[in-house]
């Protein structure tokens, strides 16, 4: 397996205007690439199959940086093209905007050309650069390559990404039928309910910075575009969303490495949160609880320690089934917060839907 570190890193002015002058090059590159291959298509219908050494004569430029941050460039435009005809809903690789694109270049390992120390990192043309590694990698791991990016807020970013990481394979599989199994149900308000009770805060981190995140953003409407004061109050808004950012992240990592710790394997309903978010007008809500993000780490958390997620088909009758006796109700309006069966059984919807989902979990692994 492959594993990432991301550290923060500290270049000096000159190295700022060279990782500058990478990040538009490599833009500029992908821009033109994408544009060439598409203009030789409507002329042939054949894929061109150009390579950054094409453009290097036309665009001496493209030779002041990182030539690997050039080729990676080409990889990932490739990948873009595979993952639009293995599935077309992804979308056709899109134009990169330079104010609206995510500053980054990758850049690989070859002959010792990337170095890393307790307090610095050393990149092709960059040289050393200060580095702030608050966690030492695992041990026997290989160095492939390094993401630098920059954030909105200013901030530059490295991610050193590792491979030969090896998770704790299990000897025995458990035995699934009395194995400690958690059942996890989507719910708008504080993200998710769980069959069993666990200790979480209370999330809604962009609720609860939108007061603040509203006045910055009142105070850069009325700042002239362009201007000094525009760009330094738009720093400021970028703080305010890094913020809620980290916050969400934080809380996530760790109510997901618990849940890791403390369970054999954990049941989640396979529900699509993209059309969650695009109906009823849940949209920030369901982005501000950042469900789908929690259940990508609890995935890899629990693939590192050798244990399961199940993913319940998302058809399956969770909310209308009754925990306790298995009845099914016919209608269930989504205003309907407390289960009621005949048989007795009267308890909050979400914590019966959690329930269902991990006896429904536990049926699918002992089967």
């Amino acid at each position: 397996m492959n594993i990432a570190y991301r550290f923060r890193i500290y270049p000096t002015e000159e190295q700022k205007i060279l990782l500058g002058k990478t990040f538009g090059c490599c833009r500029f590159l992908y821009n033109q690439m994408l544009n060439d291959k598409i203009q030789e298509y409507e002329k042939t219908k054949k894929m061109l199959r150009n390579t950054p050494a094409m453009y290097k004569k036309e665009y001496p430029f493209l030779e002041e940086v990182d030539s690997l941050a050039l080729a990676n460039v080409q990889l990932h435009l490739e990948k873009a093209y595979k993952n639009f005809f293995r599935d077309p809903k992804v979308g056709f690789p899109k134009f990169k905007s330079k104010h609206h694109s995510r500053n980054s270049y990758t850049t690989n390992v070859v002959n010792g050309n990337i170095q890393v120390e307790s307090k610095r990192i050393r990149l092709p043309k960059l040289k050393w650069i200060a580095m702030k590694k608050h966690r030492e990698p695992t041990e026997g791991l290989c160095l492939k390559s390094v993401t630098v990016s920059m954030e909105p807020s200013g901030k530059y970013f490295a991610s050193l990404l590792y491979e030969g990481y090896s998770c704790e394979n299990q000897a025995t599989e458990p035995d699934y039928s009395t194995a400690k199994i958690l059942g996890i149900d989507y719910a708008m308000q504080g993200m998710a309910v769980f069959s069993d009770e666990v200790e979480t805060e209370e999330a809604g981190f962009f609720r609860k910075n939108e007061k603040r995140l509203v006045r910055e953003q009142r105070k850069l409407s009325r700042c002239i575009r362009g201007s000094h004061n525009y760009e330094l109050q738009k720093k400021k808004v970028a703080r305010c969303h890094e913020k809620i950012r980290n916050q969400r992240r934080d809380y996530l990592h760790k109510l997901s490495r618990k849940i890791a710790d403390g369970y054999d394997a954990v049941a989640v309903e396979d529900i699509d949160m993209k059309a969650m978010g695009q109906c009823l007008h849940f949209g920030k809500s369901v982005q501000d609880n950042g469900y789908g993000m929690f259940r990508e780490m609890l995935d890899y958390k629990l693939a590192w320690q050798g244990k399961k997620m199940v993913k319940v088909d998302r058809f399956y009758p969770s909310s209308k089934k009754c925990c306790k006796c298995g009845r099914i109700k016919k209608e269930l309006k989504l205003s309907e917060r407390v289960y009621r069966c005949a048989c007795g059984n009267e308890m909050d919807r979400d914590r019966n839907a959690a329930i269902n989902i991990r006896e429904e979990a536990r049926r699918m692994l002992t089967a």
